[in-house]
């Protein structure tokens, strides 16, 4: 295989394998095996929360790999340990940051070191990420830390139900599914209103039919039959608006938001006017104490005698229940604490099936939400757990599910159709399924990383021929290691002696931009000059609140703009010192600006695989 994904860090082990590997048949050394073989390693990153990143102590690594990195790779024990930890140096400050020995070997930082490129699972999770790999990059700023994201999908044949993929079949063919995304969205937008609320009837009948069935299996368990004669029956119907979810219990997804006020929602699902019933399921890791504290909070209240028949919780949750339950469900309610839902897949699958989502903004509804194709929990910003927060979203769940959704969903018309609902859902099956798609994320997958990874990959590994005669395997990678080492010798030789920055021309009046003319003389010690770049750097302007919504731009970018020795033609022979310089245009102020050496290379990956910078002071 050229590439290589490695999904969290429980994998990363495979990149010292690789490299083992390539040395064994090329007769390499460990760090040109490594960057040989790194192109064809990508990182994905699941999590949001740094304690979730799997750590071992020095002790266990030291017990179990010594001799493997003695042996097998030829660095010992404690260049394998800085490959699990933030750097000692942080390229170009005057202290080093101090590396206890206790330490813990971090197995995300081992897969950073060991790949060509770390991808997110949305764009949030983006953002978060290169928060939490900051430290593997302690002298660039958070938004250049090099994580980029691919929005998770589902495999909609794996969730869509025989009904929906009659419908799906009729106005987008049989092949829609294997001949990509494009046009789908216009296909089942001539779906009918009438088909589309067929459709959502009886994909809830059949949710109710599965859900009694259950109910009768797991017989008196979280009270579902006491009381009921044992009629199953009295469990839910059938065209009665219906919300779940099916999910983990753990503390950060806030699972009892909904019970934040019980008389409330008890209110709500059993109020002689109610028109709204609740099907969920979910587990509990059975050492998170929380979530199992959760599930009792949930059947202790589903135990009250008017909540049984209105509100059912699945036992014994797996794939076969999750399956009914993004099939039927009318409405999908997710309620994380932003920014830890990394993605949040499970509110993907019910939309081939036409069902909507309330959710809270993060993960992939932080950017698949607008208005016409669902609801949304939240500002877009993070509130951590604090309790007055969760006690307003709580208000707005109840608020928006009595005040606007319940309302939407029976406004009916004289064929008894509702037709803005019916609207919505056409909208968000049009608009979302192919975007949430594992189609689209596999395409994202291909074009941006495996096809650019195996190509780097093969041009590391060419073998090369010299001017002499020499074949050299891996040429490419020999060139960069060398490179590399290079950058480790000499950096801390290079200063700064001059910087200025004048206007080159006079704007004309109410001229948006100016034109200003850049030289920075840099002293290079034994760095050759074209082994780094000099840059001018500006921090990227971040709109103000409410000039942007938060969950759904893109990041701002930084203003950089590329010195050039060659055009001044100023460097003195034999003289370490070199002057560059360039002219540009902007709308920034001057001060705005500052000058910094960064490492350059055609092929190399930076600051993946040279993570140096030295700022102007």
């Amino acid at each position: 295989a050229d590439v290589c994904h490695l999904n969290e860090g429980h994998a990363a082990f495979a990149v010292l394998e690789r490299a083992r590997g390539l040395m064994e048949e090329r007769g390499l050394d460990f760090e040109v095996a490594l960057m040989a073989s790194r192109p064809g390693n990508l990182f994905t990153t699941h999590t949001s929360v740094e304690a979730g990143f799997d750590r071992f102590s020095p002790r266990l690594i030291e017990q179990y790999l010594s001799e493997y990195a003695q042996k097998e790779l030829g660095i010992g024990v404690d260049k394998l340990l800085t490959m699990g930890r933030a750097p000692a140096g942080d390229g170009g400050a005057e202290e080093e940051r101090l590396v206890s020995p206790d330490e813990p070997f971090n197995m995300a930082y081992l897969a950073i070191h060991g790949s060509g490129a770390v991808n997110a699972v949305s764009k949030l999770h983006g953002e978060v990420s290169r928060r939490l790999f900051q430290p593997l990059f302690p002298r660039r700023p958070e938004y250049e830390v090099p994580v980029g994201h691919v929005t998770n999908g589902v495999h909609i044949p794996s969730w869509d139900s025989a009904k929906a993929d009659e419908l799906w079949t009729k106005h987008c063919g049989k092949q829609r599914w294997l001949d990509g995304v494009e046009g789908l969205a216009d296909g089942i937008r001539q779906a009918s209103d009438e088909e589309i609320w067929e459709l959502r009837q009886s994909s809830r009948r059949r949710l109710v039919a599965d859900a009694r069935i259950h109910v009768r299996q797991q017989g008196p368990i979280a009270g579902s039959l006491e009381s009921l004669a044992l009629d199953v029956n009295n469990v839910c119907q059938p065209d009665i608006l219906t919300l779940g979810f099916a999910r983990r219990f753990t503390g950060y997804k806030r699972v009892n938001l909904l019970l934040h006020d019980q008389d409330r929602l008890e209110r709500l699902l059993c109020g002689e006017d109610s028109r709204v019933q609740l099907v969920f399921a979910g587990k509990a890791h059975p050492a998170d104490t929380e979530g199992k504290a959760a599930i009792k909070q949930w059947t202790d209240f589903i135990r009250r005698c008017n909540v049984r028949q209105h509100a059912l919780f699945l036992v014994d949750y797996d794939m076969d229940v999750a399956e009914h339950l993004v099939h039927g469900v009318d409405v999908w309610i997710n309620t994380p604490r932003r920014p830890w839902e990394a993605s949040g897949t499970s509110g993907m699958k019910i939309l081939v099936n036409g069902g909507l989502n309330l959710s809270e903004l993060d993960g992939w509804w932080a950017e698949g939400y607008s208005p016409e194709v669902g609801w949304a929990l939240g500002d877009g910003l993070e509130h951590d757990s604090d309790p007055a927060w969760d006690a307003k979203e709580a208000e707005d769940l109840y608020n928006l599910i009595e005040n606007v959704i319940i309302p939407e969903f029976y406004d009916r018309d004289e064929k008894g159709i509702p037709r803005k609902w019916v609207s919505r859902v056409r909208e968000s099956m049009a608009r979302l399924t192919p975007q949430y798609s594992a189609n689209r994320m596999l395409e994202e997958y291909l074009e941006g990383s495996y096809l650019p990874a195996t190509a780097a990959l093969h041009r590391r590994m060419a073998f090369r021929t010299t001017a002499e005669g020499e074949t050299i395997a891996a040429g490419y990678a020999v060139d960069l290691e060398a490179w590399r080492k290079t950058l480790e010798q000499h950096w801390d030789e290079m200063s700064f002696k001059k910087y200025s920055i004048e206007p080159a021309e006079a704007g004309e009046a109410g001229d948006s931009e100016a034109t200003y003319s850049v030289q920075v003389e840099v002293e290079l010690g034994g760095m050759p000059h074209g082994a780094v770049r000099v840059e001018l750097f500006a921090e990227p302007v971040i709109p103000l609140p409410g000039e942007e919504t938060h969950h759904k731009g893109e990041l701002p970018l930084p203003e950089i703009y590329i010195c050039s020795s060659e055009e001044c033609g100023l460097e003195q022979d034999g003289s370490a010192t070199r002057i560059y310089c360039a002219e540009f245009s902007t709308s920034r102020r001057p001060q705005d600006f500052t000058p910094r050496v960064v490492p350059h290379h055609p092929e190399a990956r930076i600051p993946m695989e040279a993570n140096y910078v030295l700022w102007f002071r």
